[in-house]
């Protein structure tokens, strides 16, 4: 029984939710997202409270039952808070500063990178070395935030480039022969 997909789902004050088949549209205070489910999954509203439910015990529709439950209780979250990822940026001389919605980042290549933000989501920079992604949607907002990443990710022995706030980095050693010095 997928525990997960059993947890009842509370709507807060200020959010509706209208379901129709499978799609559901979840309207808050800070926006509206849509999402279109398995129409197998039951989807019913009532006192304030989302509840899914499975037609059979089937691994499909197990795996179906969590999954469902979790979007939408992050459509949910979504609306009413928010979601945000922060970004770190390490290395000397290593920067970004926003232009507009842009962002440009100088990282040590010999050219700097542009990024636009994806729809719904929103960039900044705080001072030159810390960069918050914030939208509604949980979905988006990791994937900016990952293609952010993905631009200079942290290095194997120095550790710079750019990093999630708080991810550790395990550095290698480097070599042995330096380590020790020259041997006649």
């Amino acid at each position: 029984m997928s525990r997960v997909g059993l947890m009842p789902i509370p709507v807060p004050q200020g959010v509706a939710v209208s379901i129709e088949k499978d799609v559901v549209t979840v309207t808050g205070p800070k926006g509206e997202l849509r999402r279109r489910f398995n129409p197998d999954m039951g989807i019913v509203m009532d006192n304030n409270i989302l509840t899914v439910s499975r037609p059979s015990d089937s691994k499909e529709h197990r795996s179906l039952h969590g999954l469902t439950r979790s979007l939408l209780a992050n459509m949910v979250e979504g609306v009413t808070d928010g979601f945000e990822k922060n970004l770190e940026i390490v290395g000397v001389g290593y920067r970004a500063e926003k232009t507009g919605d842009k962002l440009v980042f100088r990282i040590g290549y010999s050219h700097p990178v542009d990024v636009s933000p994806l729809p719904g989501v929103s960039l900044d920079v705080e001072g030159v070395n810390r960069i918050r992604v914030s939208g509604i949607d949980k979905e988006v907002v990791g994937e900016m935030a990952a293609k952010i990443r993905a631009i200079r990710p942290p290095d194997a022995y120095k550790g710079k480039g750019i990093r999630y706030a708080g991810e550790l980095v395990h550095l290698k050693a480097g070599k042995a022969g330096k380590a020790i010095g020259k041997r006649v």
